[in-house]
């Protein structure tokens, strides 16, 4: 397995196809069928190939500053991992994990923070669920609009504190979209 990190505008035209294409197999019914992203373009991404040199997994990386509670809080938001249908339980998901991990070490990052619909492997990793009231930035992901502003406790919000702070209970401000 050979893991890169590539910068959202270093990538070429093929890889973006083929991460669509693993995107749309990964999240099948949600997912929009003409682009390599959701909402939003990460700001870079780890992807992973197999010994073949075939796409099979990843993840994309959000730097921002969150206010939590009213304190500004560096976070790096985890967007769409996912790891191809024929390899899946090889430990990719948890190896792209370890990699966010090792590149948040010695960085301005408070927490690592993610929304999971299935929580094992992030617990696995050392995420806790949290159950903070949130503020973000509402996208219409298939126009690309916005259409308001969402104001609520979200299931599946999960973080790992790899900073020096601790996080705490309270108000979440995304200042901007939801992953």
């Amino acid at each position: 397995m050979r893991v890169e990190k590539v910068m959202e505008y270093d990538l070429k035209d093929e890889m973006r196809l083929e991460l669509q294409q693993l995107l749309v197999e990964c999240f099948s019914d949600d997912y929009p069928k003409d682009r390599y992203y959701f909402k939003q373009l990460p700001h870079f991404r780890f992807i992973v190939f197999n010994d073949n040199s075939q796409l099979v997994g990843h993840v994309g990386l959000d730097y921002r500053v969150m206010n939590l509670n009213g304190e500004p809080t560096k976070v790096l938001g985890v967007i769409d991992l996912c790891v191809a249908k024929n390899d899946r339980s090889k430990g990719i998901g948890s190896l792209l994990l370890a990699k966010i991990d090792l590149f948040c070490k010695h960085k301005a990052v408070d927490f690592i923070l993610l929304f999971a619909d299935n929580k094992n492997l992030y617990l696995k990793a050392g995420f806790k669920p949290v159950r903070n009231r949130c503020k973000w930035l509402k996208i219409d992901d298939e126009n690309q609009k916005i259409y308001g502003i969402g104001h609520e406790k979200i299931e599946g919000l999960m973080i790992k504190e790899v900073g020096n702070r601790k996080w705490q209970a309270g108000e979440l401000d995304l200042l901007g979209y939801l992953y």
